[in-house]
């Protein structure tokens, strides 16, 4: 016989392992540190699902660090998001009444668009002259308003020079005023202020002499034509004949004959003047009777200076602005 053998029996390097009813054996039993870890890596994901107010975030297939993060949309400064500057543009006079009437003229546009800004800036013999207002908009959007009354050297040559030497600031031009049907009510307008009478309207002794600075661009002396016929049509079919102060014909005082000659001795002077001056002066004073004032603050034309910009505004090809500045 041999004897029983004093050898430990090994142990299983497995940890114990537990049985269910039917004594099968199931998954090894954690340790207890093992236990605490996975308890905590629980609630930590729990936690994170739950917002700061209590709520519980939506859940996601990616972790939050595999979500990718757009860029914020760059918010607008104040400048930029400001509307461009409304430069109007005047052509200056020795008359002191030339100035206020003009500043009276851009506190009526301010009225019609509160917040926006609106400068002077003059070609010539009045300050701020027109170099230095852009001088004082640099880096700023300006859009020119000619407070001129039609297409001639001013606008088609002065503007775009002035703007040409102020790079600094990104300039658009307008439109001249006239021809334009606001125009023709500031004109039916200051004519009734003088002494119009409606019930002149179609009569066969009244007549009007649209007297206008004058120039000689062909195409300024088109445009005047023009608001002749468009005021003849809104006085009824009176006859309104365009005049000049000068660099053109006829002159005044030459028209008002004219018209006399045809049996029209009822006759009126319109003045085509954005404000007083030296020509406007010398036409009222070759009126039979009281001449109408310049055209002024009229509220029409503080209306069309906004037109223009606005029209401008749209205009962003610069073969628009070329069609603008041609058909005006």
């Amino acid at each position: 016989m041999t004897e029983p053998s004093t050898q430990q029996p090994r142990r299983s390097p497995l940890p114990p392992t537990d049985t269910d009813s039917g004594g099968r054996s199931t998954a090894p039993l954690d340790s207890t540190a093992q236990l605490l870890t996975r308890v905590t890596a629980q609630l930590a994901t729990q936690l994170s699902l739950v917002s700061r107010n209590g709520t519980r975030r939506p859940m996601h297939r990616t972790r939050p660090s595999d979500t990718p993060r757009l860029p914020a949309a760059p918010r607008p400064s104040p400048a930029e998001a400001a509307p461009p500057t409304l430069l109007v543009v005047a052509h200056g006079s020795r008359d002191p009444q030339a100035l206020r009437t003009v500043l009276a003229l851009l506190d009526r546009v301010r009225d019609l668009r509160p917040g926006l800004d609106v400068r002077l800036g003059h070609i010539e013999l009045n300050q701020p002259l027109l170099p230095d207002t852009l001088a004082g908009l640099r880096g700023a959007d300006a859009v020119l308003v000619p407070l001129l009354l039609g297409r001639g050297h001013h606008v088609k040559h002065d503007l775009p020079a002035a703007a040409a030497a102020a790079p600094s600031v990104r300039t658009r031009i307008a439109a001249p005023l006239g021809p334009h049907p606001l125009l023709v009510e500031a004109l039916y307008g200051r004519l009734t202020e003088a002494g119009w009478d409606p019930a002149d309207e179609g009569g066969r002794r009244a007549a009007v002499v649209l007297a206008a600075a004058g120039s000689r661009d062909p195409d300024s002396a088109q445009d005047t034509r023009r608001t002749a016929r468009m005021l003849a049509e809104r006085l009824g079919g009176v006859p309104v004949v365009p005049a000049y102060a000068s660099a053109a014909t006829p002159t005044v005082p030459a028209a008002l004959r004219a018209l006399a000659a045809r049996g029209r001795h009822r006759t009126f002077v319109a003045s085509y003047f954005t404000a007083p001056g030296r020509f406007a002066s010398a036409a009222a004073s070759a009126a039979p009777r009281t001449a109408a004032v310049p055209l002024g603050a009229h509220p029409a034309v503080a209306r069309l200076l906004l037109h223009r910009y606005d029209q401008a505004l749209s205009a962003t090809a610069p073969s628009e602005m070329v069609s603008l500045l041609a058909s005006a």
